[in-house]
């Protein structure tokens, strides 16, 4: 059936049951993972920390000095980054041929019972093999929803993973008050509850099919695309669509699936890869991983007093929700372009505010309030924009060639970017103090600017036009015009050459033999690189 929301009917007229379903069930194993994982670790902070101490105690007879508890807390915070960045990796892929979900269940159990086996090792084991499987859905998931999305709803769908990692950060915060989980007795719980998420989607998921657009390019499955189609869009007539991804087929025929080496020396799509180079770097050295690993650190310097920093906490939680389903639901009315620039500068804005709060709350008290509004604010205008654009974008951004490359690019530094700001950011606050959060400014500021500059609309194009888009406005960092040159067919790009072009009457010939010899419908293909 459909599924009509608020707003523009028009818009959201393709939305169907089975396609909203995989969308959520997708980010349900995925992206609530992920958030949760980023807070996780932030309200049981003093309990993981007296563990490690009173552990290094016990083994070695002695305390662990101020510094290497604090290296020891910080690896246990950033080693989840290193895991993504390790899964972002086609190593990390390979993980996927034996279930991908078996990561979070080994994980649970090492940190389940790290304390009573009294081992941190197993703590950070753990959260490094929980990283692993955040690195390999976030890589997976944004693709196989920009493929399987219509371009009128790649926006929409593209941004409830966003929704979802908001959700994962505030059952974390929830979950992580004193009334609830956040006692000393409870941590390890607390740490292994990511295996409930995992188990619901290994169980859902292979009643899903695989892409239609990876399943026609790719594979040369034209049944099985046909098939896919008309599950998730609920029609029989899917021509129109099967013809775009016949277009962009076609203008693939003579090129294979490129690597990262490759990719990274491919003229004509330079813009593109620095593109998802600044936005995905920019996403996570924007300081966000800093607000949500150490909230209630910068909420006890900010001089919130102690019984109120876990309530303050939900309270930013709350909001970051409400900020995600804004920037779900206005995105294909805005465009991608200015929810980053509005929520990059409104970020860089507030990481202004903090350090002006931190720097006159000594003379001026009620400041505390400005730190904590600027940190809501920081969060939300992450959840509005910079939270999921950037995978959209990626997948936006390049064909069916490129776009496997662009993933492993954007995704290991998006990854090594997290990990940087989640180990240097405790030793940063203390050599910096307040002025920390300025380097956190400029790259806001810096990415919003990049974004006004370079990146066009992606909003309701295909990808061969945004190919398109970029070879015309930027033919100075582009391939030759006598090597490649684009030029529209039907309302699409392709790649000119007179080798693999079919006349309209021999393509719709073709389209009609495939169609006309399907008469079935059943399931004969399922996600399993995610189950």
């Amino acid at each position: 059936g459909r599924v009509t929301l608020w707003g523009d009917l028009s818009t959201f007229g393709h939305l169907t049951f089975p396609l909203l379903a995989a969308t959520l069930l997708a980010s349900f194993g995925s992206s609530l993972l992920y958030g949760y994982n980023l807070a996780v670790v932030n309200s049981p902070a003093v309990h993981i920390k007296a563990f490690y101490n009173a552990t290094w105690s016990q083994h070695y007879g002695q305390s662990p000095s101020q510094a290497l508890l604090t290296i020891m807390y910080s690896l246990t915070v950033s080693v989840f980054a290193l895991g993504g960045l390790v899964g972002s990796f086609p190593v990390g892929m390979l993980v996927t041929r034996y279930g991908s979900t078996l990561l979070v269940f080994l994980a649970g159990i090492l940190m389940g019972f790290s304390r009573y086996l009294t081992s941190p090792e197993m703590v950070i084991l753990g959260r490094f093999i929980t990283g692993l499987h955040s690195g390999i859905c976030l890589s997976v998931v944004p693709m196989y929803l920009g493929e399987i999305a219509p371009k009128n709803l790649r926006g929409f769908l593209g941004l409830v993973p966003s929704i979802f990692i908001c959700l994962g950060v505030f059952s974390a915060q929830v979950l992580g008050l004193p009334e609830l989980l956040g006692e000393d007795g409870y941590w390890p719980l607390f740490l292994s509850l990511v295996v409930i998420p995992a188990s619901l989607q290994l169980l859902l998921l292979h009643w899903f099919p695989e892409s239609p657009r990876y399943l026609l390019i790719e594979k040369n499955n034209v049944r099985g695309a046909t098939d896919a189609l008309r599950w998730f869009l609920g029609k029989d007539d899917v021509r129109d669509v099967l013809e775009e991804m016949w277009e962009e087929r076609r203008s693939l025929s003579s090129l294979e699936t490129i690597s990262i080496w490759q990719l990274l020396r491919d003229g004509s799509v330079r813009w593109q890869t620095l593109s998802v180079v600044v936005i995905n770097m920019g996403m996570q050295l924007s300081g966000i991983d800093a607000i949500w690993f150490y909230t209630n650190t910068i909420f006890q310097h900010a001089g919130i007093p102690g019984p109120e920093i876990p309530y303050s906490t939900v309270g930013t939680g709350a909001i970051e929700v409400l900020a995600g389903l804004l920037g779900c639901f206005t995105i294909e009315k805005l465009g991608r372009r200015p929810l980053l620039i509005i929520g990059f500068s409104f970020m860089g804005f507030c990481c202004a505010g903090i350090t002006l709060a931190l720097v006159l709350q000594a003379t001026v008290p009620w400041m505390r309030y400005l730190s904590v509004a600027c940190v809501v604010g920081i969060i939300a205008g992450f959840c509005m924009g910079p939270a999921g654009v950037p995978f959209l974008m990626t997948a936006e951004l390049f064909k069916q060639s490129h776009r496997p490359a662009a993933y492993i690019v954007g995704g290991s530094l998006n990854w090594l970017s997290n990990f940087t700001v989640g180990f240097v950011f405790p030793f940063l606050q203390m050599s910096a103090g307040a002025f920390c959060y300025l380097v956190f400014c400029g790259v806001c500021v810096l990415v919003a600017l990049y974004v006004y500059l370079i990146i066009p609309e992606t909003k309701n194009k295909t990808f061969v036009e945004i190919s398109q888009i970029f070879a015309t406005r930027r033919p100075f960092l582009t391939a030759p015009a006598s090597a490649v040159k684009m030029v529209p067919l039907g309302g699409y790009g392709a790649l000119e050459n007179s080798s693999l072009e079919l006349s309209e009457s021999s393509r719709a010939h073709t389209l009609d033999h495939h169609i006309q010899n399907i008469r079935t419908f059943p399931m004969i293909s399922h996600m399993s690189h995610l189950a």
